[in-house]
């Protein structure tokens, strides 16, 4: 986040290039109405993560045609946008995206993109008192979807905001959104009953940086990283032996690999513990900034968080 102005210029060039033409096209969908009393408008939705463009998709159902910026194994964090993404903003009816910093690299994308159209961080609906503060304490953690009674009023949002685009479809974006949320408290429910089948002494979960506070916050694990909040923070040598002599000292005997991250500082961290005459294996793979391949269980916000609460269960159990 330090770094997050690093080539945002060219961009910044980019959306004054391109903003023209995004202004002057016209949806030519029409907004006829259908029947149901709903309309038969199509809004295009442009997002940034995949877990925002989850709940795009859940609440807007076949009302909406989303486009997320950032696939699978992708950093938000590092993420800097292409002109190829400043078109698909410019030509999106709306844009939603997480918020928070998270993906520090676009914040003037998005201030000037919200000229035009509704462009919303979802991170700025969740209260306040659910919201975790950052290594510094000047800002709020962003990977606030490991919380999914936090989540949930993301999911608020996004029906309000896509009713204030199409009100005739109020109804069924209401539906969706009732359906979606009940589908995240039976997930959140699993999640709970799951957890509290690891024994008290081994809820510690170790990764590459720091991105499941939330989720250790909700359900009740001590969590490490060796990275801080975002990827763009360094770390060297001393915070490698720091987290292996924690491993050591506490005798815990798995840690886990992200998804969107380079394996090699865990790597390090493993042989360091082995060099200390202490066994640790890799629990498995993670999905923190990024979920997994479209048309994949993981590729959905329910499948991907299931995943994270299935791999770290069965190997802390």
């Amino acid at each position: 986040m330090k770094k997050w102005l690093a080539g945002v210029g060219t961009a910044i060039l980019a959306v004054f290039l391109l903003s023209a033409c995004g202004s002057d096209s016209e949806q030519t969908n029409g907004d006829v109405a259908e029947g149901n009393g709903t309309s038969s408008e199509t809004i295009n939705v442009t997002t940034t993560t995949g877990q925002v463009a989850d709940i795009v998709k859940h609440v807007g159902g076949d009302k909406v045609e989303v486009t997320s910026l950032m696939g699978p194994g992708v950093d938000p964090h590092l993420y800097q946008a292409s002109q190829g993404d400043i078109q698909k903003l410019n030509e999106a009816d709306m844009i939603f995206y997480n918020g928070l910093h998270l993906e520090g690299k676009m914040g003037e994308i998005f201030e000037k993109m919200s000229e035009d159209k509704a462009t919303v961080a979802v991170g700025d609906s969740i209260p306040e008192d659910l919201l975790l503060a950052a290594d510094d304490s000047t800002a709020h953690d962003p990977h606030v979807w490991f919380d999914i009674k936090a989540w949930i009023h993301a999911v608020d949002a996004v029906e309000a905001e896509l009713t204030k685009q199409s009100p005739d479809n109020e109804e069924l974006f209401k539906e969706n959104a009732t359906n979606y949320k009940k589908e995240l408290e039976d997930l959140d429910a699993y999640a709970n009953e799951q957890i509290k089948t690891i024994p008290e002494e081994s809820r510690v979960l170790v990764t590459a940086h720091d991105a499941f506070a939330y989720f250790g916050h909700a359900y009740g694990l001590e969590v490490m990283g060796l990275q801080g909040l975002s990827t763009d923070s360094e770390y060297g040598l001393k915070d490698v032996q720091a987290l292996v002599d924690t491993l050591v000292e506490r005798n815990i005997k798995a840690v886990f690999i992200e998804s969107s991250i380079s394996e090699k500082s865990i790597s390090a961290v493993v042989e360091g513990a082995k060099k200390q005459g202490h066994e640790v294996v890799i629990g498995g793979e993670l999905f923190s900034d990024a979920m997994g391949e479209e048309g994949t269980e993981e590729g959905t916000y329910l499948g991907m968080f299931k995943h994270n609460v299935d791999t770290i269960v069965s190997s802390l159990k």
